[in-house]
């Protein structure tokens, strides 16, 4: 792909794009994480996804290793690997041909197509991940603080959700800095959770879509 796709948009936003060849030499210096399904992964300046898209296939490479024997175990574990990857994008176009992206990548691994529960899902969970918003200011579009969820599995079907503020995790993890007067605490002592959702079924996350 071009590097560039207007030089408006360089000189208005610094929007240039880093060659595929670039990102997996990048990605390969933490290759052990990409290679772990459950890694978290944030892309402050996620453009269309030329970071997060070889992440996600990495991530499904490894859930093909451990669970191609299980169909149950690789669809939950594909999403998975899909919560743990989040992103932050200022332009409104980019940030839904990131998730447009993402869901392609994740919906030809698994041969889903949009009826499928697991597509409507991750569609959900791709609206929740990837903002559109400043990663300076830490701001969404409309100005309000940017909240990532917490995604876990907790197994038999179930995901737990919890929503942190992204002012709260970076304050999270300059308080644990070696040195720092806060670094003997533990995390439940520095910040709390916004909300806590309830454990949800891949069939409650597609209900999600369309609502809260």
């Amino acid at each position: 792909m071009s590097l560039i796709k207007s030089k408006k948009r360089v000189a208005d936003h610094g929007e240039v794009f880093t060659p595929s060849w670039m990102v997996e030499a990048m990605l390969d210096l933490v290759k052990g994480e990409t290679e772990r399904i459950d890694a978290r992964f944030l892309e402050p300046a996620c453009g269309s996804g030329n970071f997060l898209v070889p992440v996600l296939k990495r991530k499904f490479a490894a859930v093909e290793l451990k669970f191609a024997h299980s169909n149950f175990d690789k669809r939950h574990y594909a999403l998975l690997g899909l919560m743990c990857t989040y992103g932050i994008e200022l332009l409104a176009d980019n940030i839904a041909e990131c998730r447009a992206n993402m869901l392609e990548v994740l919906s030809e691994y698994l041969s889903i197509k949009s009826d499928d529960d697991l597509y409507r899902a991750a569609f959900h969970v791709l609206a929740v991940n990837l903002v559109q918003g400043d990663a300076l200011t830490m701001k969404a579009a409309l100005g309000n603080p940017i909240t990532f969820a917490e995604w876990g599995y907790i197994g038999k079907g179930k995901f737990q959700r919890r929503d942190f503020r992204m002012d709260a995790l970076t304050g999270s993890a300059a308080f644990s800095a070696e040195g720092s007067l806060f670094a003997g605490l533990g995390k439940h002592e520095i910040f709390t959770p916004q909300k806590t959702y309830p454990p949800m079924t891949i069939k409650d996350l597609a209900m999600q879509v369309g609502g809260a």
